[in-house]
């Protein structure tokens, strides 16, 4: 049966994106940005409105380091947190050098690295995080990184969380094979449910361990603040390049993080996002269990991200293509791997209302449908 193309058009209209990690606009607390940026714009009218240093705006940069009781020498404050990746990926890796990435893992990373020349050594995940037993082995047949990329909180895109065992265990091998780890952090706020775990920066010792977030995730996506923490002279190595990429940061944008962070609007924020994602996820799990039974998935414990494989037969190219003519768009599996995926898609449910989920779904499963009897043909 052929479909009406008006219909085809009208949800081409209404389309509805699993594709963009961010919150979406009702959950963003946008009165309480209101009132930080005016308290910013009067309490501290020289500090907000003047160039800055390249470490960023004092008081966040203060504000952060209590956080991780650090001092504030081991904090650089950064236009996003992808600012922070790329200053550290300048530092430290240079071309031909050996990076252990997790696989899946976040495409930008992939496309930074393979600019910078970087030989990838991708290690497979496993529900609880990388699996560190194919890490030690890689690395007892001679592979010798010189950074490790890990997302150990809700990972994007596959959602998981590595084990505190695994934690440890990850900074032995980094201490025995003198290797830096790159603890990339944005979602570890954005807990559902389990206990929160200590930062791998927190158990660092050897000063083996530099940590990025932002607050995009709890804030909004648009004050692109992000930050570096870690050992003194790689910070301060960064803050070098920053001043010779861009003097400093925005410090207008910093000035309101550090009102919104000091009232503790974040709080409320992180409450609000948090309940919103929860609430989110439990509809997709719903609705996937309803319209798509043959999809394979687990729930994380937090973040954005949801990570699904179908039955090996089917194409995501093409189920990509089908779900797009039809208003619905997401992530290919195959974005996030050097190899494989191409049976699996990321979905990202922050950015959709619930009633967005259940009808996506149900395009989608539409999709999915078409595209198995279109490869039996």
């Amino acid at each position: 049966m052929r479909e009406d193309p008006r219909v085809s058009l009208r949800t081409m209209l209404n389309q509805i994106s699993f594709a963009r990690g961010a919150p979406s606009l009702d959950i963003i607390a946008v009165d309480d940005l209101k009132s930080a940026a005016q308290r910013a714009f009067e309490n501290d009218p020289a500090g907000t409105f003047s160039y800055g240093t390249s470490t960023g705006y004092p008081p966040l940069r203060e504000w952060i380091a209590a956080r991780h009781d650090l001092p504030p020498g081991q904090v650089i404050v950064t236009n996003g947190s992808m600012q922070a990746d790329a200053f550290l990926f300048e530092l430290l890796v240079d071309e031909g050098d050996v990076v252990v990435v997790e696989a899946p893992t976040y495409d930008r990373t992939l496309l930074s690295l393979k600019k910078r020349g970087a030989k990838i050594l991708a290690v497979p995940l496993q529900k609880d995080g990388i699996d560190v037993t194919a890490l030690e082995a890689a690395l007892q047949a001679g592979a010798r990184p010189k950074l490790a990329h890990i997302i150990p909180t809700f990972q994007n895109p596959a959602g998981c969380t590595l084990s505190l065992n695994k934690r440890r265990r990850l900074m032995q091998l980094a201490e025995q094979y003198d290797f830096m780890i790159f603890e990339d952090d944005p979602y570890i706020e954005l807990r559902f449910q389990g206990d929160r775990l200590p930062t791998m920066l927190s158990l660092d010792h050897g000063d083996r361990v530099v940590y990025a977030s932002s607050f995009s995730k709890t804030v909004c996506p648009g004050v692109r603040v992000g930050y570096l923490a870690g050992p003194e002279a790689v910070v301060s190595a960064a803050a070098q390049i920053a001043t010779e990429t861009y003097i400093s940061p925005s410090m207008v944008t910093e000035s309101i993080v550090n009102e919104f962070c000091r009232t503790g609007a974040i709080d409320r924020s992180i409450e609000t996002v948090t309940a919103a994602l929860r609430d989110r996820l439990g509809t997709l799990v719903a609705a996937l269990g309803r319209e798509l039974p043959h999809a394979r998935f687990t729930p994380p414990d937090g973040g954005y991200f949801l990570w699904i494989d179908l039955p090996e037969n089917v194409d995501v190219d093409a189920l990509f293509t089908a779900a797009q003519d039809r208003g619905v768009v997401f992530v290919k599996g195959t974005d996030f791997l050097l190899d494989g995926g191409r049976n699996s898609l990321r979905l990202a449910y922050s950015g959709v209302s619930p009633d967005e989920i259940n009808e996506g779904v149900t395009r989608l499963a539409t999709a999915y449908r078409v595209t198995v009897t279109s490869s039996l043909v």
